[in-house]
């Protein structure tokens, strides 16, 4: 039950601090917080290894009661992790506490509200990626669509409402492809399963003659159509060109520590999902288009690193950077190969620290300047060391430095991309990919030399000062986890791998 406890410990403490005074609400979120970060990483200590939790029969924390009957299927309470969720639990929990520490500087109204919301917001993450029964899955899925909304619409910028309006059609939106074609393929087996369990979907699948038509489609077709449902539902939420409109906007307008959760965490919802469903469920639809996948991924490092290199806000870059990073997280995935799918979940973390960092960094930069534009400051290393120092350090890591957890999660993906037999073309797809770090390094250089080096100016009224300690000590220990993470790969590495061995039989992969 510990899983159990670490979400009752969130929605406890949400309610909590929505009923507590302003004044003391961000000191005791941050408290709160403490607790389900705390035991997350005891389930990192205490993880002896597990299968997939899709595949074997054996993940770790796992609870199981039957608690509805829907439809003639048996929903469940099913919970547990694998090597695969593990890590994405850590990372959400640590991401949540460093938000919410980074939010006592620009968060200075209804703040028991904001507070309140971002814990919500907490429970639901951790949900997606605990959650191995589908109706289960599906409510924690929802459940982060409406605290996002509100942050975004009421804590955001000028155009806020558009941004979070925009936000929640888009999402919803591809919300119901995903369940539409995922219900389609459970209608599809028949009496093959019982319950909406993920891990009993997922073996159902796999077996000859287990999917019967529906609607007039036959057993290829309805993979085929479900697959591309699901598909273009994740898509949004990752999200990748040409369904990643929403995100400038949402994170443009977004107060910085919720822009800290979105690219941190919230991305990685679909890339997740991917992974989950399309990839582990239906591997031979995945195996079948593995090129226009690939083309998919390789545009969306690409043509986001080109958009990141057009722009003067701060957080554009950062954002359609994220754009770019996800684009790997792709090709990896569509590589089957240990390293291919493990590098891609490796990377899920790693840009999640190194995206919520960047963003982090931005949000001190624009609390002391009151600006994000590139032309509008420069020589900011000789007012600002420290967090000039730690954005230096967080932009290399973006650009795949050695050390840095962003090395690790690239050479990992290009290892396994390169000799994939999986995808025809694989050398053509990964070189391509392998250009898109070299825009990366050219916009992250120049916005950095623009910003950060040279004379000081602030076209600014501004008085510019040393960040305070709580705005820097969040960028200090996500850049820790940057480093240890590209020091020490293995310390999420072996585990991810023990979860995706199992599926690469599935996809014909090696």
């Amino acid at each position: 039950m510990l899983l159990e406890a670490l979400l009752v410990s969130v929605l406890v403490g949400a309610g909590v601090v929505a009923v507590a005074p302003n004044r003391y609400a961000g000191k005791l979120a941050a408290a709160i917080s403490l607790v389900p970060l705390l035991g997350s990483l005891y389930l990192w200590s205490a993880f002896e290894g597990a299968s997939n939790a899709l595949l074997g029969n054996n993940p770790a924390f796992e609870t199981t009661i039957e608690w509805l009957g829907l439809a003639g299927y048996q929903l469940q309470w099913h919970v547990g992790l694998d090597g695969v969720s593990l890590p994405l639990v850590i990372l959400t929990t640590i991401l949540t506490t460093a938000a919410i520490v980074s939010a006592w500087t620009p968060i200075d109204e209804r703040q028991s509200q904001f507070y309140a919301l971002v814990l919500l917001l907490e429970a639901g993450l951790l949900g997606v990626f605990a959650a191995l029964d589908f109706f289960l899955w599906f409510v924690f899925w929802e459940v982060v669509l409406v605290p996002m909304y509100f942050l975004i619409a009421i804590w955001g910028g000028p155009r806020r409402k558009y941004a979070a309006i925009k936000f929640f059609v888009y999402t919803n939106v591809a919300s119901l492809a995903m369940f539409i074609g995922f219900i389609a393929l459970v209608f599809g087996l028949g009496d093959s399963v019982t319950t909406l369990g993920l891990p009993e979907i997922t073996q159902a699948l796999q077996e000859p003659g287990a999917l019967s038509g529906l609607a007039g489609l036959g057993p290829g077709a309805l993979k085929g159509a479900a697959f591309i449902a699901m598909f273009a539902g994740f898509a949004v939420k990752v999200p990748m060109v040409p369904f990643h409109t929403w995100l400038p906007d949402a994170h443009v307008e977004a107060p910085t520590p919720v822009s800290v959760l979105l690219a941190g965490v919230l991305l990685k919802m679909g890339t997740y999902a991917l992974l989950r469903f399309n990839f582990t469920m239906l591997p031979d639809v995945a195996k079948a288009n593995a090129e226009i996948i690939a083309i998919f991924a390789v545009v969306s490092v690409i043509y986001g690193a080109l958009l990141a290199l057009a722009q003067r806000d701060l957080k554009r870059i950062v954002a359609y950077s994220s754009i770019s990073s996800m684009g790997y997280v792709l090709l990896g995935l569509i590589a089957y190969t240990v390293h291919g799918v493990g590098g891609a979940t490796f990377q899920m973390v790693s840009h999640g620290f190194i995206s919520g960092l960047m963003f982090m960094t931005v949000g001190v930069i624009y609390n002391q300047t009151h600006t994000r534009m590139v032309g509008d400051m420069s020589g900011l290393a000789d007012r600002m060391p420290v967090t000039v120092g730690i954005f230096v350090a967080a932009a290399f890591g973006y650009m795949g430095l050695p050390l840095m957890s962003g090395f690790a999660a690239e050479v990992l993906i290009f290892l396994g991309a390169f000799p994939s037999t999986v995808l025809p073309g694989a050398p053509i797809f990964t070189a391509l990919a392998m250009f898109g770090i070299v825009i990366v390094a050219g916009y992250l250089l120049l916005a950095m030399q623009r910003t950060l080096f040279g004379p000081f100016d602030l076209e600014t009224d501004y008085d510019l000062g040393r960040a305070p300690l709580e705005d820097v000590a969040p960028l200090v220990v996500l850049l820790a986890c940057v480093i240890a993470l590209g020091v020490a790969p293995d310390l999420f590495y072996g585990m991810i791998q023990d979860a995706v061995r199992p599926i690469l039989t599935l996809g014909g992969g090696v």
